[in-house]
């Protein structure tokens, strides 16, 4: 196992940033799901043929030779559901390790889901259900597929515990999860210091992240006030890219809690997730979610009140004109990035004078037909290039009438992107690939009865194939499911 150790990491922080804390001991250790791809890359091809070292690294977390000694905990706060908590932090997980990208240079991250209790964990169990580690599953493999920038699914290993839960039948079966992404410092670490008033450390973590996260874009030895401005504007760039792409991918993340954006600009952390059966602006993932404060149509205006979040968090490095002013971008990034994520998914020329009203009537089209929302894009891929083919296919009754005829029309112009393929083979399927609730539930099934794991090796295969289809995954997608 060959790995690379970048020069600084999450210790650089000090102490008052995490917790060290002791992994939980596991009666039995089942491999279920291994990333292949990363595994390569990052070094640990080896271990995917060594069970009994894959599961020393990924369930027991023996250290990763010049990482840590022992994992961390992270400390944050978070606005739930717009009210203050300030008695959070990684409870049911850890950071395992951090080492370097070989092919960026990027520094990676080894996080956790249910690897036992932390002195974060309050009345919780620090576990996971099994249940919930392959709907994470789901959800990375699918968004990777549709271009969001997503943390990966690294490691599932069932552990032979039974857990109790409300929301699904119990006792259920439970594992432990470790994640792959660029990092786990949350708006809710910087809102956790200005909290408590602990300016010097906050100005630490500011210019750790802007040197780790933003190397070639900050001026990392600039005055305070001027970094900390600068540093809200490009996390709101990246934010808005990210929600852009979930819109565009019609996904609904659940809880956009200020705990569960990072400052990397990553997708993270797959609870009460779904993916929209049609275009529903109100449509919620969480079942207790009763206001539909993180509904699809809502996810731009809470990602841009937890923007607003960060920058209060470092007025008392600036000032508040400075946040006011590093904030008001948003909205423009937001909505450049969606037409922009809409040409990438429907593979046309971004560049397309007509592209903005395309987009705009798109939606619109589809808010008032009752067209499958991945359906579409799917029938549409490459403007001009499928026109016929969603016309004469089988939902081309869909597109017919005064609802459609505004889009259709722009849509059968719109020049192909030089990346897209749509005489990939993927695209003369009848039916493009989706990841609804009742398929997941299904993919599910079979495991929990019979422990029969062939629906969801097929499921990822075939998202696989999508993915070569649409050429956005970072590396060419690759897993192993063990069942």
């Amino acid at each position: 196992m060959t790995t690379i150790i970048p020069k600084r990491n999450h210790l650089c922080l000090g102490r008052k940033m995490f917790s060290r804390v002791r992994p939980a001991n596991f009666p039995k250790c089942v491999i279920r799901y291994q990333n292949s791809a990363w595994a390569k890359r990052l070094g640990f091809g080896d271990l995917l043929a060594d069970e009994v070292g894959w599961a020393d690294h990924f369930a027991r977390f023996a250290p990763i030779l010049g990482s840590f000694k022992a994992p961390l905990a992270l400390a944050y706060h978070g606005h739930q559901f717009g009210t203050y908590n300030p008695d959070i932090g990684d409870g049911r997980g850890f950071l395992y390790a951090q080492i370097e990208d070989p092919e960026t240079g990027r520094l990676l991250d080894f996080g956790t889901k249910g690897s036992g209790l932390t002195p974060y964990s309050r009345t919780a169990d620090g576990r996971l259900t099994l249940k919930g580690a392959v709907r994470e599953i789901l959800a990375t493999e699918m968004l990777d597929a549709l271009g969001v920038n997503t943390s990966k699914t690294f490691s599932v290993i069932e552990t032979g515990e039974s857990l109790e839960r409300h929301d699904e039948p119990s006792p259920t079966r439970s594992a432990v999860m470790v994640r792959l992404n660029h990092g786990h410092i949350r708006i809710g670490s910087f809102q956790r210091l200005a909290y408590q008033g602990d300016i010097q450390t906050l100005e630490t973590l500011l210019r750790y992240a802007a040197q780790t996260y933003y190397p070639d874009d900050l001026d990392h030895q600039a005055s305070r006030d001027q970094l900390a401005a600068d540093f809200v504007h490009l996390v709101g760039e990246r934010m808005a890219d990210l929600t852009a792409s979930w819109m565009a991918a019609g996904f609904v993340h659940g809880v956009l809690n200020t705990d569960n954006f990072n400052i990397s600009g990553e997708s993270f952390d797959y609870g009460p997730w779904r993916f929209l059966p049609e275009l529903i602006p109100s449509f919620t993932a969480a079942y207790f979610d009763h206001q539909g404060r993180y509904a699809f149509g809502r996810q731009p205006e809470a990602s841009f009140w937890a923007l607003c979040r960060l920058a209060d968090s470092l007025i008392e490095l600036s000032n508040l004109d400075a946040m006011q002013k590093a904030v008001t971008g948003f909205q423009n990034r937001m909505n450049t990035a969606m037409v922009q994520a809409l040409c990438r998914r429907l593979g046309i020329d971004g560049h397309w004078p007509d592209a903005s009203s395309m987009a705009e009537s798109l939606f619109k089209a589809m808010r008032e037909s009752a067209c499958g929302y991945e359906a579409v894009f799917f029938d549409w891929y490459g403007g001009e290039a499928s026109g016929n083919r969603a016309l004469q296919g089988k939902r081309a009754s869909l597109y017919q009438g005064n609802t459609w005829s505004e889009a259709a029309d722009l849509l059968r112009h719109a020049p192909k992107s030089e990346l897209a393929n749509p005489e990939h083979a993927y695209f003369w399927d009848d039916d493009p690939q989706t990841m609804l609730i009742d398929e997941v539930e299904a993919i599910w099934a079979p495991i929990a009865a019979e422990d029969d794991w062939s629906l969801l090796r097929e499921k990822i295969a075939a998202i696989h194939r999508m993915a070569s289809a649409y050429g956005d995954s970072m590396i060419a997608p690759e897993s192993v499911i063990h069942g």
